[in-house]
């Protein structure tokens, strides 16, 4: 799938801590409305691990306005309001666990849980201090990890589909381009799952970049709502949908790039968008950094971004010259070119074709099926 690195967003002014719950009801999920994508929650849940590219020491937490969070650490709970004397806390490292101070009080612990008052998930802004700040909807577990803090979010999974959708599409999209991209992004959160040990699913590319849930009346809101449940099926089962950015013309299969066979198995597919307006990149690099570099060769281009920075090659589809002691690299796409071509799913939606063709498209010989107990036909 396409994946992007983490913008840096706006800081917040206040910031304040708050209780997580795991366990929540439908009944709560539905009442708590402030984000606009309470009525739509489905009951299933997806843990995320958030912010961790950040490796952070130190996190600081506050409701939003009109919102009451608890936080709950060791046997203590505090509540947190914005008209409280508790209206936010820091949560720092403190050896193997969290030290966590709100108002003039502190305390040690060895995690942190945060929710809305009875344990139902609730909107709050979780902080990277002169870095980052995010908000989410659902629940919040900090504890310490090896060498920095460890987030964990537990929001259901329309909630999380919408987060992604809204990170990993143009502002411009059209509305069915939109579903499109929530169907192959459920169903990865569906069939996904084991990539980390401690949660489920990370809001990097390495997983799927997620970001805040998007407004209510939101074109994405509104692609989530319609597609309620649905997923990609290959021989009647779920899978975990790969897509990219921008490919070159034309879509890649797994074996491609040297990865392995998957549930799916992927198709070649033309995409008249790339083939007519191909997305163009050009980068230096060193010979010596450039030694290992291979065009269709996912794993050498991932090895050598991560010592550069993910965007110095960005896709599998390039041609290279050296020059002196340099590596001249000349390349079109964007991702590893695999599933649905986010470029050309804009465009096939923009020309009036509806998600189900462009999912039929980019994914041959599937079906959009139904999640059991969500409500949808899948027709």
């Amino acid at each position: 799938m396409r994946r992007g690195l983490i913008n840096v967003a706006r800081s917040a002014g206040k910031s304040a801590a708050v209780l997580v719950l795991l366990f929540v009801s439908i009944a709560d999920q539905q009442s708590a409305s402030a984000s606009g994508l309470a009525r739509q929650e489905s009951g299933s849940k997806v843990r995320i691990g958030v912010l961790a590219l950040f490796l952070p020491h130190e996190f600081r937490i506050a409701p939003i306005p009109g919102q009451a969070l608890v936080l709950q650490a060791g046997p203590r709970s505090i509540g947190l309001e914005n008209i409280s004397s508790f209206d936010s806390a820091r949560v720092q490292l403190s050896g193997t666990g969290v030290e966590v101070t709100f108002g003039k009080d502190f305390l040690r612990a060895a995690s942190v849980d945060v929710s809305g008052r009875n344990g139902e998930p609730a909107d709050f802004l979780l902080a990277v201090p002169n870095k980052i700040t995010r908000r989410y909807r659902g629940t919040l577990e900090i504890r310490g990890a090896s060498a920095s803090l460890a987030a964990v979010v537990t929001m259901d999974l329309e909630t999380a589909v919408a987060s992604v959708v809204a990170a990993e599409s143009a502002p411009d999209s059209p509305l069915e381009a939109l579903k499109a991209q929530a169907v192959a992004t459920r169903g990865y959160f569906v069939a996904g799952r084991g990539r980390h040990r401690d949660f489920d699913f990370c809001d990097t590319t390495h997983c799927q970049f997620l970001r805040e849930p998007p407004a209510p009346g939101s074109r994405v809101t509104q692609a989530v709502a319609e597609t309620r449940g649905l997923v990609l099926a290959y021989n009647s089962m779920p899978f975990a949908p790969m897509y990219t950015r921008s490919c070159s013309g034309h879509t890649r299969t797994p074996a491609q790039l040297g990865f392995a066979s998957a549930a799916y198995p992927y198709y070649s597919v033309d995409c008249k968008y790339c083939l007519s307006q191909p997305e163009r990149w050009t980068t230096r690099i060193s010979a010596d950094n450039a030694a290992t570099l291979r065009s269709s060769d996912e794993s050498s281009r991932l090895n050598l971004d991560r010592r550069l920075g993910w965007s110095t090659v960005p896709s599998n589809d390039f041609i290279s010259t050296r020059d002196r002691d340099e590596v001249f690299v000349q390349g079109t796409g964007r991702g590893h070119g695999i599933g649905l071509c986010q470029s050309g799913s804009k465009a096939m939606a923009e020309a009036g074709a509806s998600f189900r063709e462009i999912l039929r498209h980019y994914y041959p010989n599937t079906t959009i099926i139904a999640l059991p107990g969500t409500g949808s036909t899948g027709f």
